[in-house]
């Protein structure tokens, strides 16, 4: 995720017109006209910042190519590409384009979660024995000692699946093999516990492919099926997909790279746009686009798919130190700015979503690779957008 910044106080204060008499004539249609000219330029610099922020960025990453999008509830929406979507054809990125958006999917599962345990289907200190009884258990984990709001939050300690090297060699040498959510938690649990249940914050996949376990135990239904019912739908997110073991984007979609040895390493670009995601699952497999990943966090944020109390759980970082909440984190600005939201990180994908603490004021951008982005690189494009001045 994003590196956390300190986050500078600021104190806005706001002066009354109240008794200003209204400016009448020639003289206020001029001075009218100078105002709108000056917002004018002002939103010039910061499409031009944000445009150079984003090519940047591309460049240190090593993608071929980047793509924007910035959405304000006052009608303002704006695209900004840079770079090409498959280097063989030179095709550039478009808007509506399809692409995998990894850990974006925990955003989707927390907020399905919570709306479960709003309408008392499952509770947050329910254990994960209760839904799933006798699976996690060996080498010293429990489920009878951890709960949901635990893999929510990212404090259970279980092992991140993703880190064991038997799998991470597997996935190397077949993308295209189907793995099963309770193959991905029998690999965690080969292993030792990180820490004790609520002791520390660590961030594990195996929480949320846990969590998609619990959803389809306590619905009977898919983690897919209720969150096309739960959020997906509500929200409209009609381009946001759970592919399952497929391993096509649907159309239209530009291609996926990642280099051989790794970013900048002078190895072969790759193309690994053809993916089973199985191997990600509730953890990461979904795809979206950019708009649908804008009205996700614009509608999360203003309680349009969560309870005002669940939205207030899914921001509350006290068991993380502040780096994360349930299926959100903040992003502090060195401007006094904080942003809420998630990345997600997949073969031949990065993506990052963000809103303002209101859901009024949304930045998305994708990358077409596999490396992420470089932490400072990030920053400046968030600045460029949220902390320019008129």
């Amino acid at each position: 995720m994003p590196t956390a910044l300190a986050l500078t106080a600021a104190l806005g204060l706001a002066f009354c017109g109240c008794g200003a008499t209204a400016e009448t004539g020639q003289g206020a249609d001029a001075r009218a006209s100078a105002r709108a000219s000056a917002g004018t330029g002002a939103e010039d610099r910061r499409n031009t910042a944000v445009r150079a922020a984003l090519r940047r960025l591309a460049e240190r990453a090593d993608a071929p190519g980047a793509a924007a999008l910035v959405r304000r509830t006052d009608g303002d929406t704006r695209f900004i590409a840079s770079g090409v979507a498959d280097i063989r054809t030179g095709r550039r990125v478009h808007r509506d384009d399809h692409f995998r958006a990894g850990s974006l999917t925990k955003t989707v599962i927390a907020a399905v979660t919570l709306r479960l345990a709003a309408q008392g289907r499952l509770g947050l200190d329910d254990t994960v024995e209760e839904h799933l009884p006798g699976l996690v258990r060996g080498q010293g984990n429990n489920g009878r000692n951890i709960t949901l709001r635990q893999l929510l939050n990212h404090t259970s300690g279980l092992f991140d699946y993703t880190a064991d090297p038997e799998l991470a060699r597997q996935l190397a040498e077949a993308a295209d093999r189907t793995h099963t959510p309770a193959s991905l938690v029998r690999t965690a649990l080969a292993h030792r516990p990180r820490s004790a249940p609520g002791a520390a914050w660590h961030y594990s996949n195996t929480n949320y492919v846990l969590l998609g376990m619990v959803i389809e135990r306590a619905t009977g239904r898919s983690y897919a099926a209720e969150a096309r019912r739960e959020v997906l739908a509500p929200l409209g997110l009609r381009g946001t997909s759970f592919p399952g073991a497929r391993t096509a984007l649907p159309a239209p979609h530009g291609r996926g790279y990642t280099r051989d040895g790794g970013t900048r390493s002078g190895g072969a670009r790759r193309d690994v746009t053809e993916l089973n995601p199985s191997s990600a699952g509730a953890a990461g497999e979904l795809i979206s686009t950019l708009d649908d990943l804008a009205r996700l966090v614009s509608g999360l944020l203003r309680g349009e798919a969560a309870p005002r109390a669940e939205l207030r759980r899914m921001r509350d970082t006290s068991a993380s130190g502040g780096r994360y909440g349930m299926g959100l984190f903040p992003v502090r600005l060195p401007c006094g700015v904080t942003l809420w939201g998630h990345n997600g990180e997949i073969n031949g994908s990065y993506v990052l979503a963000v809103a303002t603490s209101d859901g009024r004021h949304t930045l998305v951008y994708r990358l077409n690779s596999t490396a992420g982005s470089v932490p400072a690189d990030e920053t400046s494009l968030l600045e460029a957008e949220f902390c320019a001045r008129p």
